[in-house]
Formats: C-alpha cells, sequence, structure tokens
C-alpha cells in the first residue's frame, strides 16, 4: 500500500515518531516489521495476509521499544479495541502512539495463506465485521474494500455444541483438548491484553499455578488466564494462532465474553473512556455470587 509507505516515511523523516510498526512480505507470507528509517519505509504492506494484531507491541511487557519515543502503529478496526484495552487500563497513553488505520475487508486464517477470501478461508474473528473503516485513528488508509464474505460463524456453531453436553461430556472434551498445551506460553506473549511484567504463572514463592504440562496445571494455567481476560478480550485470535498444539482457545474466550455481555450487558469497545465491568463497580451490581 503506497499510501501507508509514504506516510510512513514522512512521519519518520519528520521526526514525528521514531517507529513505525506494520507488516511486510517474509518468507512465509506476511509478517510484522519495524520501520525505523525513513529510506525503509518501502517494506510496508498491507493486504489480507496481514492477520497479526501489532497492538501487542505497545504492551509494557516490551520495554526494548521504548527507546524510539513515539510510535506509529498500522491498525485494522478490531486491532483498534485493543489499543482502547491498553489505554483504559493506563498501559499506554493516547498521546505516545500515532495509530495508521487500514480500512480492511477481511483477513485469512494464517499470514501464510494468499489469494482472494472465501467462506471458507475467512478468519473466524471476520465474520459480521461491520468495522471495515477503523475508528480513532489519527490517519484512516487505503480504499473502503467490500465487506467479507458470508457464512454462518463456525465458532458459535461449536460453543453451541458444547453448551448442549453435560458437564461430563464437557470436561472430558477440554481434558482432552488441554492435555495438548505445552506449557509455552506463546498464547501470552502474543496477547495485546497481557501486560503484567511478571505473570502470575511465573511466580514461584509461593507456586500459584504449577509449571509442569499436565493435566491440573494445564487447566489452572488456562482458566486463570481466561478470568484475567473477562471483559477485556478483543477477540484478535491471536492465541489460537500462535498455539503450537492447536488448542482451540478462542472458544474460551468466545465463551466468557458471552457471559460478560449477559451478565453485564457489556462488549470490549474501541472507547477507552467505557469502563470495563470487572474494573469498575456500580452500586446496583449484583453480588449473588458471595450468599
Amino acid at each position: 500500500m503506497k499510501e501507508l509507505q509514504d506516510l510512513a516515511a514522512k512521519l519518520l523523516a519528520e521526526k514525528t515518531v521514531g517507529l513505525v510498526i506494520g507488516w511486510e512480505q517474509g518468507p512465509r507470507g506476511a509478517r510484522p516489521a519495524f520501520v525505523a528509517d525513513p529510506k525503509d519505509a518501502g517494506r510496508l504492506i498491507f493486504d489480507n495476509r496481514c492477520v497479526h494484531n501489532l497492538a501487542a507491541y505497545l504492551s509494557p511487557r516490551r520495554p526494548h521499544l521504548r527507546g524510539f519515543g513515539r510510535i506509529a502503529v498500522a491498525v485494522k478496526g478490531c486491532d483498534v479495541r485493543a489499543v482502547a484495552g491498553l489505554v483504559r487500563e493506563s498501559q499506554l497513553k493516547r498521546e505516545d502512539v500515532v495509530l495508521l488505520g487500514v480500512r480492511c475487508g477481511g483477513v485469512h486464517d494464517e499470514p501464510t495463506d494468499a489469494g482472494p477470501l472465501t467462506a471458507e478461508n475467512l478468519a473466524d474473528r471476520c465474520v459480521g465485521c461491520e468495522v471495515r473503516e477503523p475508528p480513532r485513528c489519527d490517519h484512516v488508509l487505503g480504499e473502503l474494500p467490500p465487506a467479507p464474505p458470508s457464512r454462518d460463524g463456525r465458532r458459535a456453531g461449536r460453543i453451541a455444541e458444547l453448551d448442549a453436553l453435560d458437564h461430563a461430556a464437557r470436561f472430558a472434551f477440554w481434558r482432552q483438548e488441554l492435555s495438548r498445551c505445552v506449557r509455552c506460553n506463546a498464547c501470552r506473549q502474543v496477547c495485546p491484553l497481557c501486560t503484567c511484567e511478571r505473570c502470575l504463572a511465573d511466580k514461584t514463592d509461593p507456586p500459584w499455578i504449577e509449571s509442569s504440562p499436565h493435566t491440573r496445571a494445564n487447566f489452572a494455567w488456562h482458566a486463570t488466564r481466561a478470568l484475567h481476560l473477562a471483559g477485556r478480550c478483543v477477540d484478535c485470535g491471536e492465541c489460537e494462532r500462535a498455539c503450537p498444539a492447536g488448542i482451540p482457545l478462542n472458544l474460551i474466550g468466545r465463551k466468557v465474553a458471552a457471559v460478560v455481555e449477559r451478565r453485564f450487558g457489556y462488549r470490549t469497545t474501541d472507547d477507552p473512556q467505557v469502563p470495563a465491568p470487572i474494573g469498575a463497580w456500580k452500586p446496583d451490581d449484583g453480588q449473588e455470587f458471595i450468599r
């Protein structure tokens, strides 16, 4: 996208920012790119292979980027929710980042996929998406593409199937899925809202969560992570995409999100001024959980 390349070069040349984070062509498809020299802005691309949520690089867990000063980052409409979450939780100051919104018509499941989008290869998070023009950005780039291909939500159907099972059958399903977890922490590392400088799972005195990849420890880790992301998960799908074991982590995230919406009437929003229910208190909040 030449418009993105030209703007990135201009921002770097004028020293408005010290670093631009976007996407580039790699040996196996699109990948994140870090451009600090205006001459390198021509590396930047944007197409339907750019699946990565680059807001993850704005997390305070990545101090090696702080030396660049103000950062510009390319974001799709759905990625803006992650930036809003970081601002909402005082992990990022909005004035410290320049948001380069790219108009989006959906992305593939994987950055290695190529060719036109179809109902079969469209990423789950793009099903029914109406945020093709990124809101709350400093710049919005590109032509407005057609809406993503239409299809039923496979993930929603899978969650409904699991809900229909009895407790024992659901437990057996997740026991089998989570038994494949090797505790590599890829899901944590790629998540834009996993911002703790020291994760609870890394604390050994006392050891809150066992580090060995066995059933008890895996259940404890994934349950803890899901609860910590309740009302915060932005459905970018990066955790599931990064999982080397192919565990359907987004089923957990979307189920928790549905519970939060039903219980509190809240969906993750791109407005950082709207408080998330887990981090806010209202006088009329129900307290039936302590009875």
